[in-house]
């Protein structure tokens, strides 16, 4: 089968930066349900659309074509005494951007008396390479066309 609209891909991916160095990896495949739901980026989509399983492809993105710029507003510094006891470095909290939606943050550095927190995926900012390879390409079913996203081994669970 190939990668259309309304198709379940399953793939390995590895996230590099420019310089070759492995930033993420996946432990297990991934599955996403393909065709515009937002589950993975645009420009991988497109070049995995038409595509069968055993397909190979490494992706070098700008970081606009990735996971965006970085945005400065993004960055907070928090009193560490707003935090409950045992806030670490890599935790990962919800809040409130400038303009009232809902963020999550990660805890990046603590210091003294204060807390720096980033709203900014962790790859913001970069220009990466993606590998993929895909494994699978099965028909979605009506519940993951309708829920927008791929169910499954691999994929979300309820």
């Amino acid at each position: 089968m190939i990668i259309s609209k309304d198709t379940v891909v399953t793939l390995h991916y590895k996230v590099l930066d420019t310089q070759g160095k492995l930033l993420e990896a996946s432990p297990e495949p991934m599955a996403y349900l393909h065709g515009g739901y937002g589950n993975t980026l645009p420009k991988i989509e497109a070049a995995l659309e038409g595509r069968e399983p055993g397909y190979q492809v490494r992706l070098n993105l700008q970081p606009e074509d990735a996971f965006g710029l970085r945005d400065e507003s993004l960055v907070r510094t928090i009193p560490r005494s707003e935090f409950p006891p045992g806030v670490k470095v890599g935790g990962q909290l919800q809040g409130r951007s400038d303009d009232g939606h809902e963020q999550s943050f990660r805890v990046v550095k603590i210091k003294g008396p204060v807390v720096h927190l980033d709203g900014n995926h962790p790859h913001a900012g970069k220009a990466l390479c993606f590998a993929l390879q895909v494994v699978d390409v099965q028909p979605a079913s009506a519940e993951e066309v309708a829920h927008g996203h791929a169910h499954g081994a691999h994929g979300h669970h309820h």
